[in-house]
Formats: C-alpha cells, sequence, structure tokens
C-alpha cells in the first residue's frame, strides 16, 4: 500500500489531499454513503493528510464555483471516475484553469487499472459466475472517444483475467447500448446465461439502470454502502494522489 502512518519518517504532511466526487447528477443516499466510505478508507491509511469531499456534477456546474474554496491550497483532486472523459478533461479541468495560479492540481482518473478488475472478478464471483456464463461489461459511458476506450480496455483486462471473452456495453452516450450487447450475446449464445459486470464505482441512476437490462444475474458495483472499500480501490486512489504530487513537483516531506 502506497502512503505512510504517522510514525514513518516519510510521512505526508503537506500537501492536502483534496478528494473531489464528480458525479454524473444528484448523488442518492446510497451512492453518497459509498463514496464517503471510500474517502474514509483512504483517510485511514493517510492520516497525516488532510482529506475533504465535493460532490460536483461536473456537466451541469460551474466547476469552477466548485472548487473556488480550493483557490490557492496546495491540494491534488483525485476525481473519483472510472475513465477521463468530460467530467475530467473538461468540466474538472476547464474549472482549475478558471481559478488563480497555486490552486489545486488534478490527478488522473480511477481507470482502466488491473486492481479495479481484481475487484470486478470478486463482485462476478460473489453472485456465482459460472464456466459457461457469458459476461458483459456495464460501463456508464461518454461522448468522449478516448473514455470509451478505457472502458473497452478494462473489458479487455477483464477478459484476460477470467480467461473468457468479455462484451462490453454502455449504459448512456456510446454504443453499443447495454441492451443491445445483452441481446446480442443471447443471438450469438444461446441457452448461456447473460451476466453483467457493473463497471460503476457506487450506487445510483446508471446502476439501476444496469439492473433493469434483463440480464440472468448483474454484480454489484465497486463501493457499496455500509460495507469496506476494497482494499485494491484505496489503494489505487492513494497512488493516484502520490502519481500526481510527483508529476506536479509537490515537495513530499
Amino acid at each position: 500500500m502506497s502512503g505512510s502512518g504517522p510514525d514513518d519518517g516519510n510521512a505526508i504532511v503537506d500537501p492536502p489531499l483534496t478528494l473531489l466526487a464528480v458525479t454524473h447528477g444528484a448523488p442518492s443516499a446510497d451512492n453518497r454513503s459509498a463514496i464517503i466510505g471510500l474517502v474514509d478508507a483512504v483517510a485511514a491509511e493517510v492520516p497525516a493528510v488532510r482529506i475533504s469531499i465535493s460532490f460536483v456534477d461536473a456537466q451541469n456546474s460551474d466547476v469552477a464555483a466548485a472548487l473556488a474554496q480550493h483557490a490557492g491550497t496546495p491540494a491534488v483532486i483525485v476525481p473519483l471516475v472510472l475513465s477521463a472523459g468530460f467530467h475530467v478533461r473538461t468540466g474538472l479541468s476547464q474549472g482549475i484553469n478558471q481559478l488563480p495560479p497555486g490552486g489545486p492540481g488534478l490527478a488522473e482518473p480511477l481507470g482502466p487499472d488491473s486492481r479495479i478488475v481484481e475487484v470486478l472478478a470478486d463482485r462476478l464471483e460473489a453472485i456465482g459466475l459460472g464456466p459457461s456464463d457469458a459476461i458483459v461489461l456495464a460501463a456508464a459511458g461518454s461522448n468522449d472517444p478516448r473514455a470509451v476506450r478505457e472502458c473497452f480496455e478494462t473489458g479487455r483486462l477483464l477478459g484476460a483475467r477470467l480467461g473468457r471473452p468479455v462484451t462490453v456495453g454502455f449504459i448512456a452516450a456510446a454504443i453499443p447500448r447495454l441492451p443491445d450487447a445483452i441481446e446480442m450475446i443471447r443471438e450469438v449464445h444461446p441457452g448461456s446465461r447473460v451476466i453483467v459486470a457493473t463497471y460503476l464505482l457506487a450506487p445510483g441512476t446508471f446502476n439501476d439502470a444496469a439492473n433493469a437490462v434483463g440480464a440472468d444475474a448483474v454484480s454489484e458495483p465497486l463501493m457499496l454502502p455500509g460495507r469496506p472499500a476494497p482494499g485494491p480501490i484505496v489503494e489505487l486512489v492513494v497512488d493516484r494522489y502520490l502519481a500526481a504530487v510527483e508529476r506536479l513537483g509537490r515537495h513530499l516531506p
């Protein structure tokens, strides 16, 4: 695990870590609970770092105004999103650029990453994935083709991890849409169960949509309210922060 405890000579003291949870709309109570659980787990791993969290709808909000509280703060924002679509490359980046110099820097999004794939595989195992089941990775979707490619890369990594093909379907904004991907799988593999691997960080509207497409089983999202945050995801958030600190040339005592 990256990060240091308070008794470690390499403990992180400054700059503070600011976690910005980028949402696709107003988060539900379960969504907030799951994300806050992740942030609390990160805080436990790096107790010498000051951590705050903001829920910002980067598509429909004035991101610069939402970030203004961090103006002049040597912070690093870790976007809690799985791919760098509009919310990171446009909403957050432009919002940060509107702040005075010396404000927060921006870390990379969480995915694609093999640690996410491990949690996806665990979620599938938990719902009884069988050797003949067909898998569809349910991703949120994006208008940004780079983010779409990142989702396909996660599908490839999951397929390599499981030793079988994984089809990618998008809930919104990209093709193939999740219902179409499931229909295609049923036509190509009649008689096989269709299992959806939910490539979403936390419960919410998109998770509800994934559960409504008529698959034979749907795995749970990566983060769940009332349950401990998976260690690989916590490690990933900390590593994204540390990589951003190094890239920005900021000082870690």
